[in-house]
């Protein structure tokens, strides 16, 4: 399903380039979006207000996808993202101050495509090791 592939490399590109307008556009206007941290949204609106909460904080955020694999409607992709943390970013607990720390971390976003748009997306990644870099708990011991 080549429209398949072709949505989700644009949503890459447009998060990459940090395009707020062409996010928004390739959300479903139903989209069903989880990702860590409790946050649902049910609309294209608030999925792109998550992604556009990320980049704002990491200016120089991108995407690379390392591993996808399509099964019909549905992409994998297994991602890292790296940015430096230079604007406050809000979570869940609180607004959290730049660190100005650069930061790498791995996560896997399911997205269902529908119609040209995502029409879901389920977002994992390791929010412990990304505090961890950010400086606001310790890092684990190494053994």
């Amino acid at each position: 399903m080549p429209e398949v592939k072709d949505t989700t490399d644009r949503w890459v590109a447009a998060f990459n380039a940090h395009d707020e307008n062409a996010i928004n556009a390739l959300h479903a206007d139903d989209i069903k979006f989880n990702a860590p941290g409790g946050f649902k949204a049910n609309n294209a609106k608030d999925a792109t207000k998550f992604a556009m909460t990320w980049l704002k904080a990491f200016p120089n955020g991108k995407m690379t996808v390392r591993t996808e694999i399509t099964s019909g409607p549905w992409v994998v992709q297994e991602v890292a993202m790296e940015g430096t943390h230079t604007a406050p970013l809000e979570s869940p607990t609180g607004t959290i101050q730049p660190t100005h720390k650069k930061v790498t971390g791995y996560g896997v976003q399911l997205l269902r495509v529908e119609n040209g748009k995502i029409a879901e997306a389920r977002i994992y990644f390791d929010q412990l090791d990304q505090m961890s870099q950010l400086g606001l708990i310790p890092a684990p011991a190494t053994v």
